[in-house]
């Protein structure tokens, strides 16, 4: 009986081999990408603007790079679930022997994933995820977003050098608007500014009214806001200017968050003029690269990109150049060496990927809403350039 079973785990050995054989043949001339995002769940329109980008990339550049033809193989997250990231990432690898593991709509996501790029050594490009950590747990990780901290350690210290001596810092109660009310205040301090106080708010639909109340007590010169985006923002500002502390009286500052969603900032009007932001994209950045862009995006989706898109947009940049580096190449090794130190024009400006932390170095852009025309929407007016992770 012993022998039997010892034949036939041979057999089965062998037909094994000769199907790896020749399923490895058929995949030299696949790269399999492996995309983990929330497509469904509170966070599916962050993850459909991504993968619209991702769709229009290979639509404009061709679905074969270096010899091999590109697939996309696409997971769903539900929503803030490292557990379920990382056994996305470790299925993917195992059962549809992917090759890069992108997307990361949520920083929990990465970090489940990360785990499963360091041991299986596999190129894994964040597209979205902003906080900084991220890069320092797996050697094989680049990012195509942004930090948090980059962006609010540069507007913390610009608007201390523009002439803001006193600010209130009001966010929400999570971990992006800790970083954001910790990084703010930091380059704010950094370069002369007083935080005369601050306080975090609860991020699933607060009342604002008391928050508001509070800041106004203290007088200050600015009030620096990180709130979610969407139905947040104008409830925030319907509050300020309930309580006469709209954009007349005290400078109102955030994370482009605030302004981004243009439906919301339609319903915001005039009670939004003056907003302060600082971001590192919005649809409104003048450029050729920009232009073409906004323009291909809207005539394949009917609607402007955002922050999400050129993540998704810049994240299939990296990785179609880094293949045509290495001719071709997949591993994980091959690809990070080839990643590390790429530039590149994005429609954002120009980009690139620090070698040292494989995170993204870009321009950071200070927005003012205004009205263009009969149009209530965002004006760059100012930019701090080639800004690093200063977390890292």
């Amino acid at each position: 009986m012993r022998n039997s079973v010892v034949v036939l785990s041979a057999i089965l050995a062998a037909s094994s081999a000769g199907a790896l054989t020749l399923s490895s043949a058929q995949a030299q001339d696949t790269v399999k990408i492996g995309l983990i995002m929330a497509y469904s769940g509170q966070f599916a329109d962050t993850a459909a603007q991504m993968d619209n980008s991702i769709k229009l990339y290979i639509k404009q550049h061709g679905d074969t790079v270096a010899g091999r033809k590109i697939e996309i193989i696409r997971k769903d997250t539900g929503g803030p679930n490292p557990d379920v990231a990382k056994r996305l990432a470790q299925e993917m690898i195992v059962r549809d022997k992917v090759d890069i593991l992108a997307g990361f709509t949520l920083t929990p996501e990465a970090f489940g994933a990360a785990d499963v790029s360091a041991e299986a050594k596999k190129f894994m490009v964040v597209m979205n995820a902003a906080t900084s950590a991220i890069t320092t747990k797996s050697p094989y990780v680049a990012r195509t977003s942004l930090t948090i901290p980059q962006l609010e350690n540069t507007f913390g210290g610009w608007a201390a050098k523009s002439g803001v001596k006193r600010a209130y810092t009001m966010v929400s109660d999570y971990g992006p608007g800790i970083d954001a009310e910790t990084w703010f205040q930091k380059g704010f301090k950094a370069a002369g500014g007083d935080i005369v106080g601050g306080v975090r708010m609860p991020v699933a639909n607060p009342d604002f009214s008391a928050f508001v109340q509070r800041a106004k007590d203290l007088n200050p010169e600015a009030i620096f806001v990180f709130i979610p985006g969407g139905a947040q923002p104008p409830a925030f500002m319907k509050a300020l200017a309930e309580r006469g502390m709209d954009s007349k009286t005290v400078k109102v500052m955030g994370q482009g968050e605030i302004t981004m969603d243009d439906v919301a900032l339609r319903n915001m009007g005039d009670a939004a003029l003056g907003i302060i932001t600082v971001f590192h994209y919005g649809w409104e950045h003048k450029s050729k690269a920009n232009d073409d862009f906004v323009k291909a995006y809207n005539a394949e989706f009917k609607r402007n990109p955002d922050v999400f898109s050129i993540g998704g947009w810049d994240g299939m940049h990296l990785i179609y150049e880094a293949l045509k580096k290495t001719g071709g190449k997949a591993d994980g090794d091959s690809l990070i060496a080839a990643a590390k130190g790429m530039k590149w024009e994005s429609p954002r400006g120009p980009i690139s990927i620090d070698p040292d932390t494989r995170d993204i170095v870009q321009t950071v852009y200070i927005r003012k809403v205004e009205k263009v025309g009969a149009t209530v929407q965002n004006v760059e007016f100012d930019k701090v350039e080639n800004v690093k992770d200063p977390a890292k």
